[in-house]
């Protein structure tokens, strides 16, 4: 990471926190962060605030490097991740850091003192289903493959159970190196251990466990179940609790399932309510229809009109609660929307007697007739079917050749001569 120094600010601040002076000796930063600490400590009804500013001050001035970089530059040297500082780590790693690990210094070994587990990854899966499995419900079973402890060694990763904290990073799994590139430019580079591989710690060749191979996990297959429910929704989470990858002093993560509905041909789902495009003959939309809807349980629905009722196209019907099951209340249900659109015969003429008889029953014309000295004055005209897209892509051809001929015509355009 690459970045340039900051003006100089403040750097003063953390002395202050810590109530020591600028040239104050590392035994006299820890005696103040000591005192400090228990007394601001939450467990003892301290300010957690200030028990963390506390924390951030002494984890900066008692590192060498990154004191001399906040006593050059102030804290803005470390917000900016120059120094490797700024805050970025528990206050309560850092305390039970500077009281060796061995639990709270208040008694009982039980308090945040304590030492504290880290928190594994979750694992997440997506899991496609039907919109019948979310109408219906459905069980699914599902094997993967993650790591467990060893059982051999019971997460150590050596047959005696020793091991010793790895000397290339002290522990931490990683390793952090600063370099001076020019005047005003320094490069923080942060990479995993090569002596430790990152767990912080190395166990001998001949010490290590037969069975991890001194890893201390090993593959598992594990077998499970996923219960969708009933009105489920795309996106929405099953969630297997400490069913992730097991690592040791690691609270192990959860395995999560996220739905992912695939299409329907037919319904389409929004929110509780159902969706179904039907298309309806001329004939149907004037004078009744009636048809078989299988639903996604497999029942047939017999879906008809009210006699004499007319289908605009465009219309929308509903059927109360033969929509979604609502989620985890399966009895109550949504609706069931029906689109129609109709369909009107593309050719085909009708005789004089079809048409006296249609008049007969639809709305009458408007009443706005031509006379008979209006009609003399006007021109008649002829109708011809025409495909609208297929005429506007002839004509958009047409343009184009006739453009490129006329530049091809014109010949090269005489340039001005430069003055």
């Amino acid at each position: 990471m690459f970045g340039r120094m900051p003006k100089k600010s403040d750097n003063t601040k953390y002395y202050d926190v810590l109530g020591v002076s600028k040239s104050a000796s590392q035994d006299e930063l820890k005696r103040a962060y000591r005192k400090a600490a228990i007394k601001n400590h939450p467990d003892k009804g301290g300010d957690p605030e200030k028990f963390k500013e506390l924390s951030q001050a002494y984890e900066v001035l008692s590192d060498p490097e990154k004191r001399d970089l906040y006593d050059q530059y102030g804290e803005d040297a470390l917000k900016e991740g120059m120094g490797g500082g700024g805050g970025g780590h528990n206050p309560f790693d850092i305390f039970e850091s500077f009281f060796g690990g061995g639990g709270s210094p208040f008694g009982g070994g039980s308090g945040r003192g304590s030492r504290r587990q880290r928190r594994g990854e979750d694992v997440v899966h997506p899991l496609k289903v039907s919109l019948e499995e979310l109408y219906n419900g459905t069980s699914k079973k599902l094997s993967l493959s993650r790591n467990i402890i060893c059982s051999k060694c019971k997460g150590k990763g050596s047959k005696s159970g020793a091991s010793s904290r790895c000397a290339g990073c002290q522990g931490s799994g990683v390793k952090v190196s600063v370099r001076q590139l020019g005047p005003g430019m320094i490069q923080q580079m942060q990479h995993v251990c090569p002596d430790c591989k990152g767990s912080g710690e190395t166990i001998v060749e001949k010490d290590r466990c037969g069975q991890c191979k001194g890893q201390k996990v090993v593959q598992d297959k594990k077998l499970l179940e996923v219960h969708v429910e009933k009105g489920m929704a795309h996106g929405q989470k099953i969630t297997f609790q400490g069913e992730a990858d097991e690592a040791p002093d690691t609270i192990t993560g959860d395995i999560v399932f996220v739905l992912q509905l695939k299409e329907h041909p037919k319904f389409k789902r929004k929110g509780d309510d159902l969706f179904v495009e039907h298309s309806l003959s001329l004939t149907e939309a004037l004078c009744g229809f009636q048809f078989p809807l299988t639903h996604l349980d497999g029942r047939q629905l017999l879906i008809k009109s009210t006699p004499g009722e007319i289908i605009k196209p465009g219309q929308f019907k509903a059927i109360n609660d033969e929509g979604m099951p609502h989620y985890q209340r399966p009895f109550m249900k949504g609706r069931l929307y029906l689109h129609f659109s109709v369909d009107v015969p593309e050719s085909g003429s009708l005789s004089l007697e079809q048409i006296k008889a249609l008049e007969e029953v639809l709305p009458p014309r408007p009443t706005n007739q031509l006379t008979d000295m209006e009609l003399d004055e006007c021109e008649e005209t002829t109708l011809h079917d025409v495909n609208i897209d297929e005429e506007m892509r002839r004509k958009q051809t047409h343009a184009q050749e006739a453009y490129e001929e006329d530049e091809e015509s014109s010949g090269p355009r005489t340039q001005c001569a430069q003055q």
